[in-house]
C-alpha cells in the first residue's frame, strides 16, 4: 500500500501514482549506484578487458540464459553486475569467463526461485566456462565485497517495465495499435531490443533509464500521434536531459537497424538433388543443364542456399528435350528419371498434378521473366517462419 504522505507528491489516479512512486524509486537507486563509463584505453590487450571482450561475453551470457531457461531479468541483472564490478576494478581478460559466470549464477540466485536456480556444478561444466565450482564461489566473494554485498539495483529493464506501464496507463489507444499483440508480448519485444542493446559497449555512456526510455521512444513514435507529448512527460519525471535523450535514440537506432538487417528473410528452403538451369537450343525452346553452382543448395556468389525451382519453371525442367538438342547418356536419364520422381512427390503433396504440356503451352516465352519463387495460384498450408534472435 502507498504511504498517503508521498502520494500527495503525485496527482492522478492511484494507479499513475503508484507507477510514479516506482519510477521515482528506481531514479533514487541508479543515482546512488551508476557511474559515469570511462574508456580504458590500455596499449596492451593482456592488461585490461577491451569493449569488444565486454560485448562478447554478454553475448555469451544470453545464450546461457535461453539454455537454462531463466527470465530475462536475470540476464539484465547480470549485465549490470557485472559492468558495475568492471567499473570498480581493473580485472585481466583471462579472468573475464570467471566474472561473467560468477555474476550470471549471483544474479540468478537474486532473481530465479529456488527450482529455478542452476545447480552451480552442472552450471560449470554446461556452461564451459573453463573454472571449477570452487573458482566461481571464490570470484563470487569477491564480487560481492567490491560490490558492498549490495546487488538490488534498479537494471534497464525495470524502467522499461516502468515506462511502457505509464505510456499504457496514459495513452489507452495504444493497445488497440497492437491488435496481433497482446502488452505483455510487446513487453517481451522491446525486452528482445534492450537486452541487444545493452550487450554494445557503445550504449554504455547512458544510464539505464536513458536507454530504456529510449527504445520506448522509438517504438511510440511508430504506434501514437502524440508520443513526444508523452515522452516529454516520462523525461520530467525522471529527470532526465533531452538532448542526451536524442543522442541515445540516434545510437539505438543505428545499433537496431543492425540487429534487422542481420536477420535473415523469411523464407523457406527446400534442397533440390540436382541443379538444372535452362538455356536456349538453336530452335528457340528450352532444354535443362547442369548448373554450375559449387556444390548443391548454395550460391556462388554468397554462399546462401539457393532458393529452389518451383512451380511452372520448375515444370519446365521436366520437359523432354526436343529432337534438335543433343539426347542425354543412359546415366543421365537414370538422374533425370529420378528428379522427375522427386518433383511428383512435392506436387503430389501441394496437389499440383497439372500435365506438364498443358502448363508448358500457357507459360511458354514467360519463363525468362517469370519470379521463380512464386507459386502460381497455390498457397503454402505452412506457417510463415520467424526469425530466431538470441536475446
Amino acid at each position: 500500500q502507498v504511504d498517503p504522505r508521498v502520494t500527495m507528491k503525485f496527482s492522478g489516479p492511484l494507479e499513475s501514482q503508484r507507477l510514479s512512486l516506482l519510477l521515482e524509486t528506481a531514479i533514487s537507486r541508479e543515482a546512488q549506484m551508476w557511474k559515469a563509463h570511462v574508456p580504458k584505453i590500455q596499449p596492451d590487450q593482456d592488461v585490461a578487458i577491451s569493449p569488444k571482450q565486454r560485448d562478447e561475453v554478454i553475448q555469451w551470457l544470453a545464450k546461457l540464459k535461453y539454455q537454462f531457461h531463466l527470465y530475462p531479468e536475470t540476464l539484465a541483472l547480470a549485465i549490470s553486475l557485472l559492468d558495475r564490478f568492471l567499473a570498480a576494478v581493473k580485472a585481466r581478460p583471462k579472468y573475464l569467463n570467471c566474472i561473467a559466470i560468477s555474476c550470471f549464477f549471483l544474479a540468478a540466485k537474486t532473481i530465479e526461485e529456488d527450482e529455478r536456480i542452476p545447480v552451480l556444478k552442472v552450471l560449470a561444466r554446461d556452461s564451459f566456462c573453463g573454472c571449477s565450482p570452487a573458482e566461481i564461489r571464490r570470484m563470487e566473494k569477491i564480487i560481492l565485497d567490491k560490490l558492498n554485498w549490495d546487488l538490488h539495483m534498479a537494471t534497464p529493464l525495470d524502467f522499461l517495465h516502468i515506462f511502457h506501464a505509464v505510456a499504457v496507463s496514459n495513452r489507452p489507444q495504444l493497445l488497440t495499435n497492437l491488435p496481433k499483440l497482446s502488452p505483455s508480448q510487446h513487453v517481451a519485444a522491446l525486452t528482445k531490443q534492450l537486452l541487444h542493446c545493452m550487450a554494445c559497449n557503445q550504449l554504455l555512456q547512458f544510464k539505464g533509464s536513458m536507454l530504456a526510455l529510449a527504445i520506448v521512444s522509438l517504438e511510440l513514435e511508430k504506434l501514437l500521434p502524440d508520443w513526444l507529448a508523452l515522452i516529454i512527460e516520462l523525461l520530467q519525471k525522471a529527470q532526465m536531459d533531452s538532448s542526451q535523450l536524442i543522442h541515445c535514440r540516434e545510437l539505438v537506432a543505428h545499433h537496431l537497424s543492425t540487429l534487422q538487417s542481420s536477420l535473415l528473410p523469411n523464407s523457406v528452403y527446400v534442397y533440390s538433388p540436382l541443379q538444372h538451369t535452362l538455356v536456349t537450343c538453336n530452335r528457340g525452346v528450352f532444354k535443362c543443364q547442369p548448373s554450375s553452382v559449387p556444390g548443391p543448395g548454395f550460391s556462388k556468389d554468397n554462399g546462401r542456399p539457393e532458393v529452389p525451382v518451383t512451380g511452372t519453371a520448375a515444370l519446365y525442367q521436366r520437359l523432354p528435350a526436343p529432337s534438335g538438342c543433343k539426347q542425354a547418356s543412359a546415366k543421365r536419364k537414370v538422374e533425370e528419371m529420378e528428379v522427375d520422381d522427386f518433383y511428383d512427390g512435392i506436387k503430389r503433396l501441394y496437389n499440383e498434378d497439372v500435365a506438364p504440356e498443358v502448363v508448358a503451352l500457357e507459360n511458354m516465352g514467360s519463363v525468362c521473366g517469370a519470379d521463380v519463387s512464386r507459386q502460381e495460384g497455390n498457397v503454402s498450408p505452412c506457417p510463415p517462419l520467424q526469425p530466431v534472435s538470441v536475446m
